[in-house]
């Protein structure tokens, strides 16, 4: 079993910033590509951006230049960090990460529960 769990959510002002972790743990043999999405009130969940392995990452055009990626391997923790924060980013923040668990056997997605970021003055 795989979990995921986000943390660092919170309620910052515009221009402000946050920083989300993602810990995953359990019977893991390696993960693949991780990322982070999100969902506003009424709408669908979106991609904000992606790794690989590798570090190879993508961004949505609506947060690049203000959103970065990263991951540390050796922690099976991922990090998004947040600067200039507008109210638009409102939504809950999910961790997402495509794991080859033990025993070995197909890759499979596992997502966490989802952190709150909430942009306003």
């Amino acid at each position: 079993q795989v979990q995921l769990v986000e943390s660092g959510g919170g309620l910052v002002q515009p221009g402000g910033s946050l920083r989300l972790s993602c810990a995953t743990s359990g019977r893991i043999f390696v993960i693949n590509a991780m990322g982070w999405y999100r969902q506003a009130p009424g709408k669908e969940r979106e991609l904000v951006s992606a790794i690989t392995s590798s570090g190879s990452t993508n961004y949505a055009d609506s947060v690049k230049g203000r959103f970065t990626i990263s991951r540390d391997n050796a922690k099976n923790t991922l990090y998004l960090q947040m600067n200039s924060l507008k109210p638009e980013d409102t939504a809950v923040y999910y961790c997402n990460a495509q794991v080859v668990p033990v025993p070995l056997g197909a890759t499979k997605n596992y997502w966490g529960q989802g952190t709150q970021v909430t942009v306003s003055s």
